[in-house]
């Protein structure tokens, strides 16, 4: 009973006051090990895949439907691996595979490792916004991103594997679809993401650190873009089960 709350089971709508999404490069060989057996990395040129950190500020997070004094405010960060999914329809979706979670408060930990997989721990995330630069820092976390949301012709991250911004914001994120696996059961969740007006504007990459990249040990990694989008209406559908059978 109490595994089965972490489906999922219910829709979840917020306000995101901002997301700030930096993406990293990796050659897609070095991603596998982090992959259950039912996805696959997205790549670029078939010979790049992707993680990205988002880095959100919510509003009024609660249950879809409850009035907005029932929600609560949170700052969360997310590591994500690109991914494609087969469903048993033969259907191919374009996703997200969380790999950490994060948020500033321990209440969220606690009512999001009850319903879902996301294995949230709690941090000091601090967000300093001083005219257009942003920086979001953790001492506990071993994160500092300065980005600058600068108007005017923005560079890609030096080494990116993309030509141009329009390149990049295939991998801009958020994907319609997060996906966990249970290996046991061979059971896969599928979770559907829906929004409007989501347009992505690129944003310079100052300088990252990052411990838990780091400790991934990824050889060949690159910053390859970085985005931020603000005051957007989100919410997430109820999760849907189905057995994996490759």
């Amino acid at each position: 009973m109490l595994s089965s709350l972490k489906n999922h089971p219910f829709a979840v709508e917020a306000f995101f006051d901002s997301s700030i999404v930096v993406g990293f490069a990796v050659p897609k060989k070095e991603l596998l090990s982090l992959l259950p057996e039912c996805l696959e990395p997205d790549t670029f040129q078939d010979k790049w895949g992707f993680v990205a950190l988002a880095m959100v500020s919510t509003k009024n997070l609660r249950p879809k439907g409850f009035p907005f004094f029932m929600g609560d405010d949170f700052f969360l960060t997310g590591y994500r691996i690109f991914v494609r999914y087969t469903t048993n329809a033969g259907k191919r979706l374009r996703g997200l595979y969380i790999i950490k979670s994060e948020t500033d408060r321990r209440k969220m930990q606690f009512f999001g490792n009850i319903f879902t997989h996301y294995r949230y721990t709690t941090t000091d995330i601090k967000s300093i916004i001083e005219g257009s630069r942003t920086t979001i820092s953790s001492i506990k976390s071993g994160l500092n991103i300065v980005v600058d949301a600068v108007t005017g012709d923005i560079p890609l991250p030096a080494g990116s594997p993309f030509n141009d911004w329009k390149e990049a914001r295939r991998f801009a994120g958020p994907l319609p679809f997060t996906f966990t696996y249970n290996q046991g059961k061979k059971e896969v969740l599928i979770i559907e993401g829906v929004r409007e007006n989501w347009v992505p504007a690129p944003i310079g990459l100052i300088s990252w650190k990052s411990s838990f990249i780091d400790n991934l040990s990824l050889n060949g990694l690159v910053p390859a873009n970085a985005f931020i989008i603000r005051n957007i209406p989100y919410h997430w559908k109820k999760g849907k089960r189905e057995l994996w059978k490759g």
